[in-house]
């Protein structure tokens, strides 16, 4: 009798030994997409994240990265990521704000000004509590927002240097709240519109402008259609890189981790570059492609920081800004 138990035991152990084995090997893919062009930066950033993601889970977890906005339009992709599809994308505070109304403080004119300060941000109470409740109650799992895209620029046909030059300007901006009342602060009239469409609008005079970083403009090729980017600086946009909270907890644990420190890691690397090499680098690109730079110091920055206040005031967010930067150590 003890013989036969103790063969239920080896019998049961080996079996064991290889369920843990078919769980390790399960192959799993993440769909990855984002709305910038392939000679973006941030696209070569999420291939070496693809890459490093694959090395450390010996393939099992494949990361496929979809430029252009191939996967779909963000609202709709955002939908699909909310019911459990394998998808990740490339967003923003003001997308987010949507779910979890707080969280748009991130991306309110003039509200952090260094990667540090944004470093910063993933550790304070406030955010955590919201990321949580955006994977609670949403479905949606940051999988981090170590992804800085430079300061937003305002890109015209005209020279801007105070909030009075955007007067009656439709400017473009994604179709999010705090998107719109931040450029309805600062002087101009936003148009939603998706992407992929700035470029035609702009060379139609459907629209009067758009708010890029220098990097964007340049990879987007508006120097073509557009005379003067003006470096107001409203925005620093910080990108949060998304996945599904369902998709996300099906993956091993050890899987789960790597995914979020590549994503962290590459986000930060190309951060640092972002604002300190390819940024600048980009404003010769424009120049060369007789575009006119208005730097900050022609810029009127306290009239615009004094009008952007109105975006936190239009959608109830002064006291929120006020607890992070409370949380943070920081005045205005």
């Amino acid at each position: 009798m003890k013989k036969k138990s103790m063969v239920l035991v080896v019998f049961f152990l080996i079996a064991a030994i290889f369920l843990v084995s078919a769980q390790t090997e399960k192959k799993y893919v993440l769909k990855f997409g984002h709305v910038l062009t392939t000679q973006d930066p941030y696209h070569e950033a999420f291939l070496k994240m693809a890459e490093a993601v694959s090395a450390r889970t010996n393939g099992n977890l494949k990361v496929e990265v979809y430029p252009s906005a191939q996967l779909g339009v963000e609202e709709d992709i955002l939908e699909q990521i909310r019911q459990g599809a394998n998808i990740g994308w490339n967003t923003d505070a003001a997308r987010l704000g949507m779910y979890v109304p707080a969280i748009a403080v991130i991306n309110a004119p003039y509200f952090v000004d260094s990667l540090e300060e944004v470093k910063r941000l993933n550790t304070i109470p406030s955010v955590s509590a919201w990321k949580a409740e955006l994977e609670r109650t949403q479905g949606i799992k940051i999988l981090s927002f170590m992804w800085v895209q430079g300061f937003r620029q305002m890109i015209t046909n005209k020279p801007i240097r105070k909030p009075a030059d955007l007067s009656g300007l439709r400017i473009r901006t994604p179709p999010a709240p705090i998107w719109q009342e931040s450029v309805r602060a600062i002087g101009a009239v936003p148009v939603a519109m998706a992407y992929g469409e700035m470029y035609s609008a702009l060379q139609t005079r459907a629209i009067d402008g758009l708010e890029l970083s220098f990097t964007a403009t340049a990879s987007g090729k508006f120097q073509e259609v557009a005379k003067y980017a003006c470096e107001t600086k409203h925005i620093l946009l910080i990108n949060f890189e998304v996945v599904s909270s369902k998709w996300f907890n099906s993956l091993p644990v050890e899987y789960q981790k790597i995914l979020q420190e590549e994503c962290d890691k590459a986000g930060l690397e190309v951060s640092r570059r972002y604002l300190e090499e390819i940024d600048p680098k980009n404003i010769q690109v424009l120049k060369a492609g007789g575009m006119t730079i208005i730097p900050a110091s022609e810029i009127d920055m306290a009239a615009f920081k004094a009008a952007g206040e109105k975006a936190y005031q239009k959608l109830n967010l002064v006291a929120v800004r006020d607890q992070v930067y409370k949380e943070l150590g920081k005045t205005k």
